[in-house]
């Protein structure tokens, strides 16, 4: 069995000109659109054609949205997905349906709301000496059991890398002291900041501290479409990178020597720290 292309596709954050040209161009292809519209602007449906069939499956299951596919088999159907598919789109169940029935799909990335948040926030998340990785995470709440029980805020902050947390915003407190929590590194007084409906137009940013996060996102009235981030690399402080200093050199470009114009070729690296 096999059928019309669904393109599972990412919506960005918000905005509507933050969606990809390759998304607007499917959108504008689609015969039946299905979005979600809690979590995605309906000024992303000015990309789609005037005559698609629009289904939202803000008051939908999972069983409503791949009837909608079930009974167009032979459309060009485009589920539109919040920020970038892959990052808690519940796609993983829609593409096992599609490989199930030899129905054609395609995943087409969106910008996530990571990159809209660090955006809004105006900070790089990645720091030479103060931290070097990203990890995506939430809080365990209402389906906890999807957790695994290894993965905890407070594990993950005893890296001391910059966290992304999801999901989290409903639970104000019980957020603060898990990233409190040993063997958590972060303190009362680590920067965090609280980013709510990244790049629509009510968009909303609070840098704050891991001490005063709890009452600052509660304040905020948010309790989804909210991302924290939270680290070190949030104060913005940093040695200068080597990535494009005079004396560092790699694949595209030599090492200047003090009082030299022209440089000569030194060690290459593609190596950025």
């Amino acid at each position: 069995m096999s059928g019309g292309l669904i393109s599972f596709v990412g919506a960005g954050p918000g905005a509507a000109d933050l969606v990809t040209l390759r998304g607007a161009r499917r959108l504008g292809e689609a015969d039946v659109v299905v979005w979600a519209s809690s979590l995605v602007p309906e000024a992303l449906l000015e990309h789609a054609r005037a005559d698609a069939a629009v289904f939202d499956s803000a008051v939908m299951t999972l069983e409503d949205v791949l009837a909608v596919y079930e009974a167009n088999p032979d459309a060009a159907v485009v589920r539109l997905h919040s920020g970038d598919p892959s990052l808690y789109g519940a796609l993983q169940e829609q593409l096992d349906w599609c490989a199930a029935r030899a129905r054609p799909y395609e995943i087409v990335p969106g910008v996530s709301s990571l990159g809209a948040a660090a955006a809004a926030v105006g900070r790089e998340l990645t720091l030479p000496q103060v931290a070097q990785s990203v990890v995506v995470t939430r809080l365990a709440s209402r389906t906890e059991r999807s957790m695994p029980e290894h993965e905890t805020l407070g594990a993950f902050a005893a890296t001391g890398c910059t966290l992304a947390v999801f999901l989290s915003a409903a639970r104000p407190d019980a957020l603060q002291a898990e990233l409190l929590a040993p063997p958590s590194r972060f303190t009362p007084a680590t920067p965090a900041a609280v980013v709510v409906r990244a790049t629509w137009p009510d968009e909303q940013v609070v840098t704050t501290t891991v001490g005063r996060l709890a009452d600052d996102l509660r304040a905020t009235g948010a309790t989804t479409t909210a991302l924290v981030l939270v680290g070190p690399a949030l104060a913005g402080a940093a040695p200068r990178s080597h990535l494009y200093s005079p004396a560092f050199a790699h694949a595209h470009r030599r090492r200047s020597l003090p009082g030299s114009t022209t440089g000569r070729p030194a060690r290459r690296s593609a190596e950025r720290d």
